[in-house]
């Protein structure tokens, strides 16, 4: 992929965490995600790509904006496959909490894996631990393995995950073997992010959403880190659109080739409310707001910070623009 579409990019999730960031706890998540939505579909229609939305917001009849299948870009440029959260933390943004972001990956047309919005079953790692570690293992063998493998012992592994009830048996086994857990209200792309970053965390497992776990994957590939996933069919229903939606075995382990294919991958995202990772937009005087993005290329590993100034009626009228 062209390099100046990384910046087209990040103009994308810079207008999405401008619009959302004005919902910053006001206690209504759904208008959080509907003005982030809007911002960044506007903005995709002017970049100079062909692209295809393969995780976005819903299917057809579920989203009208945003949905799996629809296409992006001025139809110009190359063939990319886009997945999309305009806003990955919409109950953060509306009780004011950290770690909410707006993002994208894009890959090569036909590599990103489309993945239905259910959960998955995910085990995230670093550099250290990619590639040796498994998701079919029991999570005291995970532990046993990454202790070895990062020379320290179990009770200075740090492990995160979702704070959630279907978590409780893990949380135990982790207690019991005396690793330190740290637990997330909200962010589960961030959460599997930072078991790669220069963190306290060296593990991420647990379910979360599917397609959180495709635009993590993304990221972990820029950063060395490891990814794998098992989708996790609550019934028939949700087995027959894993089928639609070309995945022939639901239960397959998912590596990072079959999440986000064998070709570059791009990773944008920009801070909709400050976290360990981005801080998150600043209204200032003079009609002007200040964000912070982040740019990774996995073709050579660079991890980009931007931080920008904006002038609120140019931006306004730039989305505007890129509307018509």
């Amino acid at each position: 992929m062209e390099r100046h579409i990384a910046m087209d990019m990040v103009r994308v999730t810079e207008a999405a965490a401008l619009a959302a960031g004005r919902w910053t706890g006001r206690g209504d998540k759904n208008s959080a995600d509907q003005a982030a939505t809007a911002a960044i579909r506007k903005q995709f229609h002017s970049m100079p790509i062909d692209g295809t939305v393969v995780i976005g917001e819903g299917e057809m009849d579920e989203a009208p904006m945003l949905y799996i299948g629809e296409q992006v870009g001025d139809r110009r440029g190359p063939k990319v496959d886009i997945a999309v959260d305009p806003l990955e933390g919409t109950e953060t943004v509306a009780s004011g909490l950290n770690n909410a972001i707006s993002v994208i990956a894009a890959a090569p047309a036909g590599q990103l894996l489309h993945a239905p919005d259910m959960y998955m079953a995910k085990l995230a790692a670093g550099p250290k631990l990619a590639g040796r570690l498994s998701l079919d293992d029991p999570i005291e063998t995970t532990l046993s393995k990454a202790s070895a493998i990062l020379n320290k012992p179990v009770s200075d592994i740090t492990v995160s995950m979702l704070d959630r009830e279907r978590h409780q048996d893990i949380i135990a086994e982790l207690r019991t073997m005396g690793a330190r857990i740290k637990l997330l209200s909200h962010g589960d792309v961030m959460g599997a992010i930072e078991a790669a970053m220069e963190s306290e965390v060296d593990l991420y497992v647990g379910s979360g959403g599917a397609p959180e776990g495709v635009l993590a994957a993304a990221a972990l590939r820029c950063l060395g880190g490891e990814m794998q996933g098992r989708l996790l069919p609550a019934g028939p229903p949700d087995f027959e659109r894993c089928l639609r939606m070309g995945i022939p075995d639901p239960h397959k382990l998912l590596t990072m080739d079959d999440l986000v294919g064998t070709k570059e991958v791009l990773f944008v995202a920009t801070g909709v409310t400050s976290g360990s990772f981005l801080n998150g937009v600043r209204y200032l005087q003079e009609d002007k707001a200040e964000t912070y993005s982040v740019v990774m290329h996995s073709a050579n590993k660079t991890i980009s910070y931007l931080r920008t100034i904006h002038e609120l009626p140019v931006q306004e009228a730039l989305v505007q623009g890129a509307a018509m």
